[in-house]
């Protein structure tokens, strides 16, 4: 009996180390990864989490891209420390691309983070508010959750959220944030009447390019997007798309071509709307009419070491 004490002893202090030996559940210890969080559009029926992406660096959530709906529980299941986050990106202020931030903020409550937190996003129009404007709204003494006031303050919060507007109209690209971990770059892209901006993450020699929701009106992506090691666009409409559907997403082939021409190392394709489901088959065709590379149909918290 004391043999087998001893045997389940050694067994259980293993287990705990391997449970601590690594922060992520998903993806590698060492280098840049992109995970996906959600893949999913907004629907109520596909069983995924909307929207949203995280880049790991050397094992650590540095980047969060569009926490959409569900996203927080994913954030959960990846084994990110909120801690670690540098920054919160979005790329539109839509509820399918915004709604689990104040889950986060909840959830951060017991998190010990002892630094600011950046949030960046669109300016407005008027349709819709600017970053600065829907932060205020959402979690502002006035807003739909004034129980989370004080990370504006930081008079009781343990850290403050700050936010920057990011111009979400013309051509020029914005360039102005930056940590020891990463860079970050933004276009603003169309996608009907909502402002949107397509993200790219830099980190050393690696890049990734958060194309968000765009129907490349323009054709600014193919040069944003150029060299990247990883494009990530939404996969919101089919090839025999027609009508309003056309003026918020880019078509497979398009997406195709895009990748191609921006020489796109790998492309993965999010956002999967329920209207693109079952014809996974089709849009491969219609995209390898142009782009040869790598080509991933995203899913729930799968992660990629670039």
């Amino acid at each position: 009996m004391p043999h087998v004490a001893l045997v389940l002893a050694a067994m259980l202090s293993l287990f705990a180390t391997l449970a601590h030996a690594k922060t992520s559940n998903q993806c590698g210890e060492d280098g840049v990864w992109v995970q996906i969080l959600g893949s999913g559009g907004a629907e109520l029926t596909d069983a995924r989490a909307a929207p949203s992406y995280l880049v790991w660096v050397d094992d650590h959530a540095r980047l969060l891209v569009d926490p959409g709906p569900g996203s927080a529980l994913r954030f959960e299941e990846s084994g990110a420390n909120f801690n670690d986050l540098d920054v919160i990106a979005f790329s539109q202020l839509t509820a399918d691309h915004s709604a689990d931030l104040a889950a986060l903020v909840r959830g951060s409550l017991d998190s010990e983070r002892d630094r600011p937190l950046p949030v960046l996003g669109p300016e407005g129009n008027d349709g819709y508010p600017s970053m600065r404007t829907f932060l205020e709204r959402f979690i502002g003494p006035a807003g739909v959750y004034p129980d989370l006031k004080d990370y504006l303050t930081f008079r009781t919060g343990s850290y403050k959220i700050s936010a920057t507007n990011v111009p979400a109209t013309g051509s020029r690209r914005w360039a102005r944030f930056g940590t020891e971990n990463l860079r970050l770059a933004a276009i603003p892209v169309h996608h009907g009447a909502v402002p949107a901006l397509a993200w790219r993450a830099a980190i050393g020699n690696i890049s990734i390019t958060f194309a968000g929701d765009f129907n490349n009106d323009g054709n600014p992506m193919q040069v944003f997007a150029k060299g990247t090691d990883a494009l990530i666009v939404s996969l919101g409409i089919t090839e025999s798309s027609r009508g309003e559907l056309r003026d918020l997403y880019a078509l497979p082939s398009q997406l195709g071509r895009i990748a191609q021409e921006a020489d796109a190392r790998m492309l993965i394709l999010g956002h999967r709307s329920v209207r693109t489901r079952g014809l996974e088959t089709q849009t491969e065709t219609k995209i390898r009419e142009s782009y040869a590379g790598p080509l991933i149909f995203g899913n729930e918290l799968e992660c990629w070491g670039l």
